[in-house]
């Protein structure tokens, strides 16, 4: 039978390829943001930053808390991937997010298991923040390239989600998406990237919805987590297989309590902790957390034990926008 060998779970926000000295550039391009979401509720820069005033949050947004926090963040990418060169999986399934890089209104998929045999990047030519982000950091290809990905995997997969009532999509081919090019998502070439330097495991892609309602649960997700892993458990496999979450956490309005509570329901596998949340409270980036609820899901019972690389909360304006990075293995 198969096993589950190794759990990740990264951030992959544009900071981490944007080097220190232009975090305060990108924090403007938030003064003149229609609306940020904090706490299950919207507000304009000026309504979040008099909300949060006490809080100070400009004594986060120095050059050397920038410079101490990217350097950390680029520690613990380096640390996690060391962990998956040094564990070898055969094959890594990553949970992630479509931010309509592939699917779009006209079909949003709650959850879609990708089951082609293999899957293309296609790096921007300016990267995901134009000038702001650093080729150095973000490792991009030289040009498009393609993938291994595993289709056999990706079916079983599907089949033990189908028979477990989750209502999953599957694709054998993206669709051209934003940019015309049929080409997989922030989310996973990221992994792609960072933590496999280019030289990609072979995978199998599922995109979980958490972006644009109506999102599944906090809760379906854990549970889609479980029958995953209940179908790898099951598979007639000899495959050491390693599961990797993309995303998260608080973003792009940080929330350290959201973010220490979610950290301590994985730490111990405390269902109830990590679920209980009204909906509303994952909103846009901070959605992305329930990737590393499925992971949660996925790595419950398995004995595999979590060990929090880092959570680097990274400021950028006065009104606590940034992204909290983090960090988390299982092993």
């Amino acid at each position: 039978m198969a096993e589950i060998v190794l759990g990740l779970a990264s951030s992959h926000a544009p900071q981490l390829e944007m080097p220190a000295n232009v975090w305060r550039e990108y924090g403007d391009r938030g003064r003149v943001q229609a609306s940020h979401w904090f706490n299950g509720k919207t507000y304009s820069f000026g309504e979040l930053a008099e909300l949060r005033a006490g809080e100070h949050f400009e004594n986060e947004c120095t050059d050397e808390k920038f410079e101490t926090r990217f350097a950390a963040a680029q520690t613990a990418i380096g640390h996690l991937s060391d962990t998956l060169a040094r564990v070898k999986p055969d094959i890594v399934v990553i949970l992630g997010d479509d931010q309509m890089e592939s699917f779009n209104e006209e079909n949003m998929p709650a959850f879609c298991v990708y089951y082609g045999e293999e899957v293309d990047d296609a790096p921007r030519p300016g990267g995901a923040r134009g000038t702001l982000s650093d080729p150095k950091y973000a490792h991009r290809p030289d040009g498009r390239v393609s993938h291994p990905t595993d289709g056999s995997m990706a079916e079983m997969l599907i089949d033990s989600l189908v028979r477990a009532e989750f209502d999953v999509a599957r694709s054998k081919k993206l669709p051209p998406g934003r940019g015309g090019e049929g080409t997989i998502g922030h989310a996973f070439y990221y992994v792609y990237r960072r933590l496999m330097d280019n030289k990609v495991t072979t995978n199998v892609p599922v995109m979980v919805n958490t972006y644009y309602p109506p999102s599944p649960s906090a809760a379906r997700c854990y549970r889609f987590g479980q029958t995953m892993r209940q179908a790898i458990e099951a598979w007639d496999s000899d495959k050491k297989v390693a599961i990797v979450a993309s995303g998260g956490l608080s973003h792009t309005v940080i929330e350290e309590e959201l973010d220490s509570k979610i950290i301590d329901g994985l730490r111990h596998d405390d269902v109830a902790k990590l679920t209980d949340f009204e909906d509303v409270r994952f909103r846009g980036g901070t959605s992305e957390i329930k990737n590393w609820i499925g992971l949660a899901g996925a790595l419950s019972g398995t004995g595999l034990n979590m060990n929090m690389v880092d959570y680097v909360p990274c400021y950028r304006t006065e009104a606590g926008n940034g992204c909290a990075m983090g960090f988390a293995e299982w092993t």
